[in-house]
C-alpha cells in the first residue's frame, strides 16, 4: 500500500510538472513571435559579416543572449577583435548577475543540481517571466520557467539558422523594421518589470551616460559604460535601504 502511495505521488508530481512545463511553453509563446523577426536580422546580419551559416547557431546556442550577440557581430572584422568582443560580450552579460540574484531567494528551497544547469538557458524574457509567475502565484515553478526557456532557446536558435541561411538571398532585413523588434520586445517587458521610477533609477542612470556616449566616442564604448554605470548605480542605491 506504501508503495503504491509512493507511487501515485511520484506520478502527480511528474504530470503537475509536464503541465507546468506546458503552461510555460504556452505563455510564452507571444514573445517567441517578438523573437522570429529579432533572430533573423541577426542570422542575415552574422553571415553578411563573414560568419558562415553553421556557425549562426553554434553562437546563438552556446551565449544566448540576444544583446550580447548583436554587439559581437557588430564589432566583427577580419581578423576580429576578439579581446574587444570578449569584453563587450562580458560586460552586455554581467547584468544576469544582478537578474540571479533577483531570482536566488524564490530558488533557494530548490537543489544546486537543478537550478545551475537551468540558468544556462536563462535570457531577459525568460527571467522576467518566471519572476513574474513566482510573484504572483507566491511560488517559484522551476517546470514553468523551463517551459519558458525551451521554448526561447529553440526558437532563437532555429531562426537565427534561418536567418543566416535566407539572409544573403534576401539583403539586409533591417530595412524593413525587424530590428525595431528587438526594442518592442523589451519596451513589454519593462512594462511588466516597471514597479516605480526608485527601483528604476540604475536604469535611467545607464540610459543617461550610453546616450552621449553613443553620440561622442565611436564604436561600442557606449556599452561599457551604460553596464558599468548601470551596475554601480543599482549598487550604491541598493545601499541606501
Amino acid at each position: 500500500m506504501s508503495t503504491f502511495s509512493s507511487s501515485s505521488g511520484s506520478l502527480a508530481s511528474q504530470l503537475s510538472s509536464g503541465a507546468e512545463f506546458r503552461r510555460g511553453l504556452r505563455e510564452s509563446l507571444p514573445v517567441l513571435i517578438g523573437f522570429l523577426p529579432i533572430a533573423l536580422v541577426l542570422g542575415a546580419q552574422a553571415t553578411a559579416k563573414g560568419f558562415q551559416v553553421w556557425q549562426v547557431p553554434l553562437m546563438t546556442g552556446g551565449n544566448f543572449a540576444g544583446g550580447s550577440e548583436f554587439v559581437a557581430v557588430g564589432l566583427w572584422a577580419v581578423p576580429p577583435d576578439l579581446l574587444l568582443i570578449a569584453a563587450m560580450t562580458l560586460l552586455v552579460n554581467s547584468r544576469h548577475l544582478l537578474m540571479g540574484a533577483a531570482l536566488a531567494p524564490l530558488v533557494r528551497h530548490l537543489p544546486a543540481r537543478k537550478i545551475f544547469p537551468s540558468l544556462f538557458v536563462m535570457c531577459d524574457e525568460s527571467w522576467a517571466m518566471g519572476l513574474a509567475d513566482a510573484k504572483k502565484r507566491g511560488v517559484f515553478s522551476l517546470p514553468y520557467y523551463l517551459g519558458t526557456s525551451a521554448g526561447m532557446w529553440t526558437t532563437w536558435v532555429l531562426f537565427t539558422f534561418i536567418g543566416a541561411f535566407f539572409g544573403p538571398m534576401i539583403g539586409d532585413l533591417s530595412v524593413f523594421g525587424f530590428d525595431m523588434a528587438f526594442t518592442a520586445v523589451f519596451l513589454v517587458l519593462l512594462r511588466g518589470a516597471w514597479t516605480g521610477f526608485k527601483a528604476a533609477r540604475p536604469w535611467f542612470v545607464s540610459l543617461a551616460v550610453a546616450a552621449p556616449t553613443y553620440l561622442v566616442l565611436p564604436g561600442a564604448w557606449y556599452v561599457a559604460t551604460g553596464a558599468i554605470s548601470g551596475l554601480v548605480a543599482a549598487f550604491f542605491l541598493a545601499e541606501e535601504k
